[in-house]
């Protein structure tokens, strides 16, 4: 799993409140005390997981798979919105065809979903 900066400061700022009343404030009578506050956190981590985490993980590996398996013939969208039928296909880059005899080369991270065969026939 890959964590990035934002996500660590936003369980960091999180945790202040916590940590802060942990340290002046006695623990409610009858209460768990401190075991109550690390519930609270464990809560906070748990719905970061399947708020965030979980769901940016998954378009990433969907993503990734179709990075892969993009083949000559296949009709794509670009990133901006242009679509095209893919000429020929490089280590990074992909050459597609916008328009007859009209071709670009892009960068394979540009694309942003396959469409079904025979797609742009129909536009």
């Amino acid at each position: 799993m890959r964590f990035n900066f934002s996500m660590i400061a936003a369980i960091l700022v999180a945790m202040f409140p916590v940590i802060a009343s942990a340290e002046g404030a006695a623990p409610a009578p009858g209460g768990l005390g401190g075991i109550e506050q690390f519930i609270f956190l464990g809560g906070f981590v748990v719905i970061f997981y399947f708020l965030m985490w979980r769901p940016q993980s998954k378009r990433a590996k969907e993503h990734r798979d179709l990075i892969g398996g993009l083949g000559k013939g296949d009709e794509i969208i670009i990133g901006g919105g242009i679509a095209g039928k893919i000429k020929n296909v490089k280590d990074d880059f992909i050459v597609v065809e916008i328009a007859d005899n009209v071709e670009i080369k892009v960068q394979k991270g540009a694309v942003s979903s396959a469409l079904p065969k025979g797609t742009l026939k129909d536009i």
